[in-house]
């Protein structure tokens, strides 16, 4: 009789954010991001420092490994070679067809070695492709502990697929449904991906900075275009070749077409300055992304008929997307994951194996937990490769300290906990920073970020308090979700309200982080305002802060005045 894996190891590697996550009968022990261990941002190497820790964790070798969750099938992108082959007969897509087909076949062959690959450096484990969408699925739909609830995934592409509905079931044992699939080329990710390379940002992570910039544009100049070439249907979406030529998997091939760049503007070079027209580009994709999330996540309270939705992908990271969903009311409650985009299908394809083995063992470990990756407490700190650095041992009081120093106007690192799951930093690898001090954005901007002096920064508020401050009207502790703010909000605190009238806020509670809660609370009784700006601890270009050394030269290398960490107070 076979035996039932009992230490189940899900990986995303060689594309993309690299990640690793380990189910130990059915808990899972932790998950980290590569990058956050190797500096090195959206790293698509072997995750070898996060399989080290989590191995390390939970005291087994390589050899223990029983079973390798990969998150992509390869035989499913083979699939699409046949179907590239007819778009020969169209002549909007002809031009591409023979490429897409090499590229789609091409891709296939490579994902298959590495699941070779995999399979040599752990000599006892059996290695399981997962489908790339239902590991997406799960990864929502278990990270939100709801019994059941409607699962919408939107990415760029997963194997054929860019866009699902599902439905998912259970909390022991959770379970997902694909009802209804849109694949490629109509891919919202793709789209969204073509033009923040053509405003000359990084593709696959920078698209956060043209959502920013959209709302300084006017989206009116380009709604015609965007609606003609991202066109609603009864079902889904589809995008018109004419704008943005089909995907080829194969280098050389642009994005957008000469009709895209003859009615909007040319390619934008990095160095170049915005202008108008930029802004409004900016402004229509955005407004556009939004109408086709909502018309999806109707879509998926249709078929599904449930009142919850959990939303995945890396379009899920669109937070002001994610806003007018849940403004739109048609749902009770929306949920996405701390990791929404491709690190995160590391925990669904390892609870994807976990379930198809029918054990009876419950998922645990998983529902609303973000703070997932290496802890540092404890550990002695050496200052020696940073002179310029000066620490004091804190005493108890830590929060009333940290409170103190931010009411004062400090702009603080704060170092706490195991390392955040997902792309927000939410309160254990933060920069501080008081909304109420003059000039704080600009400040943070420019000296501390080094980013564009446009984007806006994040708030956090105590849970029983966002009402006060923020119109949402549901939990958002993973800083997914863009609200509206109140008239308090815009007379007291403009510095966390962006130009489109929203804050990616973070709700926090007791219970998820103690700490956070505590400095909140002390920081409202300080200056009568319980909100604190918080952004990643990093600068732009590189990946949080996962370790201490690379706290420290985070402090020692930009506007930072002092990082906290783990009890510490550092400063220049």
């Amino acid at each position: 009789m076979k035996r039932t894996p009992s230490v189940i190891l899900g990986l995303c590697s060689y594309t993309h954010d690299s990640s690793a996550a380990l189910l130990v009968d059915g808990e899972l022990v932790g998950f980290v991001e590569e990058e956050r261990l190797s500096e090195q941002k959206h790293t698509k190497l072997y995750p070898a420092r996060a399989v080290g820790w989590l191995l390390d964790q939970a005291k087994l070798s390589a050899g223990d490994v029983d079973t390798v969750a990969y998150n992509f099938q390869p035989v499913r992108y083979l699939a699409e070679s046949p179907d590239a082959l007819r778009m020969a007969l169209s002549p909007m897509t002809r031009d591409r067809s023979l490429a897409r087909a090499h590229g789609f076949a091409k891709v296939a062959l490579r994902t298959r070695r590495r699941l070779r690959v995999l399979g040599s450096q752990f000599p006892s484990a059996h290695v399981t492709p997962i489908l790339h969408h239902r590991a997406h699925q799960l990864t929502a739909f278990a990270a939100s502990g709801w019994e059941q609830a409607a699962v919408l995934v939107v990415d760029s592409l997963g194997e054929r697929q860019t866009t699902t509905i599902a439905h998912g079931h259970g909390v022991q044992r959770p379970r997902v449904q694909t009802l209804e699939a849109i694949n490629d080329p109509a891919s919202l990710g793709y789209v969204y991906g073509a033009v923040t390379e053509h405003l000359g940002w990084r593709r696959g992570d920078e698209e956060g900075t043209v959502m920013a910039l959209a709302a300084l544009g006017d989206p009116a100049r380009f709604r015609y275009l965007f609606t003609t070439a991202v066109r609603t249907t009864a079902t889904g979406f589809c995008i018109h070749p004419a704008y943005f030529p089909t995907r080829t998997l194969t280098s050389g091939y642009p994005r957008t077409s000469r009709r895209f760049v003859a009615e909007t503007c040319p390619e934008r070079h990095p160095s170049e300055p915005l202008t108008d027209v930029h802004r409004d580009l900016a402004a229509a994709l955005q407004e556009r992304t939004e109408q086709v999330m909502v018309h999806l996540a109707r879509r998926a309270r249709v078929i599904t008929g449930s009142r919850r939705l959990c939303v995945g992908g890396g379009v899920a990271t669109n937070c002001v997307s994610i806003g007018k969903i849940i403004e739109a009311g048609i749902f009770d409650e929306l949920f996405v994951p701390p990791a929404p985009g491709d690190a995160g299908t590391a925990i669904g394809a390892a609870l994807a194996v976990h379930v198809d083995t029918r054990t009876p063992r419950p998922v645990t470990g998983i529902a609303r937990r973000c703070y997932l990756g290496p802890s540092y407490e404890d550990q002695p700190l050496d200052l020696t490769p940073w002179p310029g650095l000066h620490q004091k041992t804190l005493g108890i009081e830590t929060a009333e300290f940290l409170a103190d120093q931010l009411a004062r106007g400090v702009i603080a690192g704060l170092f706490q906990g195991g390392v955040e799951a997902g792309p927000r930093a939410l309160g254990n690898r933060s920069i501080l920073a008081s909304p109420l001090e003059p000039g704080v954005v600009e400040r943070l901007n420019a000296t501390v970020k080094f980013r564009e002096p446009f984007r806006p920064f994040a708030p956090m508020v105590p849970a029983e308090r966002a009402a006060e401050f923020f119109t949402l009207g549901q939990p958002a502790p993973y800083m997914s979700m863009a609200s509206g703010v109140t008239d308090l909000t815009r007379e007291r605190v403009p510095a966390i309200v962006h130009a489109n009238d929203t804050s990616r806020l973070q709700t926090v509670t007791r219970s998820q982080n103690p700490f956070m809660h505590a400095v909140l609370t002390a920081f409202g009784r300080r200056t009568g305002i319980p909100v604190l700006i918080n952004t990643s601890l990093n600068v732009k270009g590189k990946p949080i802060c996962g370790t201490p050394e690379m706290a420290l030269d985070c402090l020692a290398n930009t506007g930072l005045d002092a990082l906290f960490l783990e009890g510490r107070w550092i400063t220049k």
